[in-house]
Formats: structure tokens, sequence, C-alpha cells
């Protein structure tokens, strides 16, 4: 089995979401816990979110770099990063990266291509749902991807940044969330992607009448397949 490499921290709370995720599915489909080597460079939040706010990406893409660059010497095989947002610069981490990496956006596309969606709607933090990283990744299997409103954008953004990702889960926040994916349901979203790792906290996976991506999940086992293969 390959070693697992994850860029964690961004949040600590989808991390754990990894982590659990990885582990628990190698038990459910074993009944042992002979789950792969996972080695998690966990960078601060903090920083990350300031430098997101500034618009330093080059200075982003750096840092991440660097991250795996570490994760390599300690081991890691492939690597993934626990977050949506820092997708915006995959492409350039990527080419850069001394190990390969498993884009979360190409293992979402897959699944909603699986599932068969042609339209889905997109939540996560600001940078990704006005971002044009999941709008070509999905497009290049077909599947169109619309936004709630700006004002949507912006109320979304905000219970990720100031509530999901240190671990406060309001209900007032989780009804109005559900209702902003509702309402790109009845704009014809066959179905929703958590875009962002901290919202499957918020959003269970029986609450809307669609296909809910949880790209956490989805990440995570694309990563237990990756380790697992030859």
């Amino acid at each position: 089995m390959k070693h697992i490499g994850i860029l964690g921290g961004v949040s600590a709370e989808s991390t754990v979401l990894y982590y659990r995720t990885i582990t628990r599915e190698v038990v459910r489909r074993t009944g042992r816990a002979d789950y792969p080597e996972i080695i998690i460079y966990s960078v601060s939040f903090g920083d990350f979110a300031r430098l997101q706010h500034a618009g330093e990406w080059d200075l982003i893409t750096a840092r991440m770099v660097a991250v795996f660059q570490a994760l390599h010497r300690a081991g890691a095989q492939l690597g993934l990063i626990a977050a949506n947002t820092l997708h915006a610069v995959f492409p350039e981490v990527a080419r850069r990266s001394p190990i390969p990496l498993l884009s979360i956006v190409e293992a979402t596309a897959r699944e909603a291509k699986r599932l068969g969606l042609e339209r889905v709607g997109l939540l996560g933090t600001r940078f990704t749902m006005e971002g044009d990283f999941y709008r070509r990744g999905m497009g290049e299997v077909g599947i169109e991807v619309i936004v709630p409103d700006p004002g949507e954008r912006e109320e979304i953004h905000r219970i990720i940044y100031q509530e999901l990702a240190r671990g406060l889960i309001r209900e007032d926040s989780r009804a109005r969330v559900i209702g902003i994916a509702e309402k790109l349901i009845r704009k014809g979203a066959q179905g929703i992607i958590l875009g962002c790792t901290e919202l499957p906290l918020l959003i269970p996976k029986d609450s809307l009448d669609v296909a809910i991506l949880n790209t956490a999940e989805i990440h995570a086992l694309a990563a237990l397949e990756a380790a697992l293969g030859d």
C-alpha cells in the first residue's frame, strides 16, 4: 500500500473527516484495521485564511509545494489537499509537487458523472463558488454548475470561516444553508456539491431530496483506492 500524505488544517475540522473516512472504510471492507500509513501536515488555518483574503495565491502555492516536499521526505507516495478552496491553484501545485496529487474536483466530477447528473449546485467558500475551477472540472464531463446569489454566497462564506472552521455548529445556519441549497434545486440542480470540506458538518446526507456530493468523503475514498492500487 502506498503511504498517503495529507495537507490538512484548512481546517482541522475537515481534516478529521478525511482521517476517519479512510480508516473506517478499511475496517468496514475488511473487518481489520490494516489501513494505509497516513502522514498529515497540519498547517495554520488562520495563516492560509489571511493569505486567501489578501489574494496572495502565489505565496499560498509556494507554501503548499513546501508542504508536499516535507510530506515526500516523510515517506508519502501520494498526496491530497484536504480543502476545496486551495484547489484554485491545484494545477501549479501538482506540477511542482514531488509526489502525485489527487484532485478533489476530478474525484467529485467522476462521482457526479457516475450518478448521471447533468446540472449541480455548488456550495462552498466565496473563492470556490466564484472561481472557475469547479466549472471547468465539471464541464469536462458535461455537467453544468450553478451557484447561489451574491448575498447568499457571502452568507455561506461567513458561516464556513466564522463558524464551521472553528467547530461551531448552529441550527439557524444549518437551516439557512439548506434553504439556499433547496433554492438551487428549484432552479434545476439535480445534485448539490458540498464544495467545502467543512459543509458535511452542517448538512447531513438525508437533508435534501437530491444527491449530496460530500467532497471530503469522495476525495478521501479516492485516496484510499489510489493507495490500495498498484
